[in-house]
């Protein structure tokens, strides 16, 4: 009879283990699922793209937590694409590899570590030029914007309500840093505090002027539709001189690009016309050290076409 009892007793507890076990396990996976899904929420932007699963979590965990990895995540949150910085550094090191094998086996052995460097350069090339881009955007948008603050306000609404009417009637770029702005302001920061992160995320000499106007206008509590409409006509007139500018330099930026890619494409025709003569040629000190500083004189050459080029309006 003891015996018995024993054995109830036991598989009692056994199955109670089991259904804790099971229970414990569904919560696990519940509480993963609802993590995973805000982590991808927050990662999609404000509403404007559906979330996706990101890949690579724990590299992109690790990468967070260093510096390098924080410096990344601002650089990648200011171009505006989808990618986390694991992401973004897989990526980079495939595009590494590929072009190492690649430059080896078409040119010479030598050519690889250079091609490596040519694309670690490529790669956050292609990140200031996307977040320049972006740039240029969020400051062809200004002027509407600062018309559509001007008109909420004057209609009576406060800041953080235009703000906020801006965020959803304009497009991106403006409307998605409008929207980072307008969650900010809904958790408890300030106007300078949100305005400020903006500046600093997308800078412009356009973007300063808006930032400050609204940002003097509201410690100071007055009026901001007079100078607001001020502003929207003169961002106008700078849009259309940065146009005309931007039309004038355009062949220029043009021999910039065009200049590098016809030392690769001699370097090219040159094994075309004798197979082996690269190797040959890379396979003594001076030959190295001649295509090392035909390489540098190049990229010399393409600083300062664009530096050059560049003119501030």
């Amino acid at each position: 009879m003891d015996l018995d009892r024993l054995t109830l007793l036991t598989l009692g507890a056994a199955l109670l283990c089991g259904v804790l076990a099971v229970a414990g396990v569904r919560t696990y996976a519940a509480g993963r699922a609802r993590r995973q899904e805000l982590i991808d929420r927050l990662a999609g932007g404000h509403g404007s793209r559906p979330a996706t699963r990101r890949r690579f979590p724990n590299l992109d965990r690790r990468l967070r937590a260093t510096r390098f990895g924080r410096r990344l995540e601002l650089r990648l949150a200011a171009t505006g694409l989808s990618l986390t910085p694991a992401e973004f550094l897989v990526a980079m090191l495939t595009a590494v590899v590929g072009l190492w094998l690649v430059a080896q086996a078409t040119l010479a052995a030598f050519f690889g570590p250079i091609a490596a460097v040519v694309a670690v350069w490529a790669a956050f090339a292609f990140l200031n030029w996307q977040r320049q881009k972006r740039i240029e955007k969020f400051i062809n948008q200004l002027p509407e914007l600062s018309r559509i603050l001007a008109n909420a306000t004057q209609a009576g609404l406060a800041l953080r309500t235009a703000l906020a009417m801006a965020a959803e009637e304009l497009e991106a770029p403006a409307g998605e840093e409008l929207a980072k702005v307008s969650d900010k302001l809904a958790v408890g920061h300030s106007i300078d505090d949100a305005l400020g992160e903006l500046a600093d995320r997308l800078p412009s000499r356009e973007l300063v002027v808006l930032v400050t106007t609204l940002v003097l206008a509201n410690r100071a509590g007055g009026t901001v539709v007079g100078s607001l409409r001020n502003l929207t006509k003169t961002l106008e007139e700078r849009k259309e001189t940065r146009r005309e500018v931007r039309t004038q330099l355009s062949q220029v930026v043009v021999t910039a690009y065009v200049v590098p890619f016809l030392g690769i494409g001699t370097l090219l025709l040159m094994d075309r016309i004798a197979p082996g003569a690269i190797d040959r040629m890379t396979s003594g000190f001076l030959g190295q050290a001649a295509v090392v500083a035909a390489f540098v004189l190049y990229a010399v050459g393409f600083f300062l076409i664009r530096r050059f080029s560049k003119i501030d309006v």
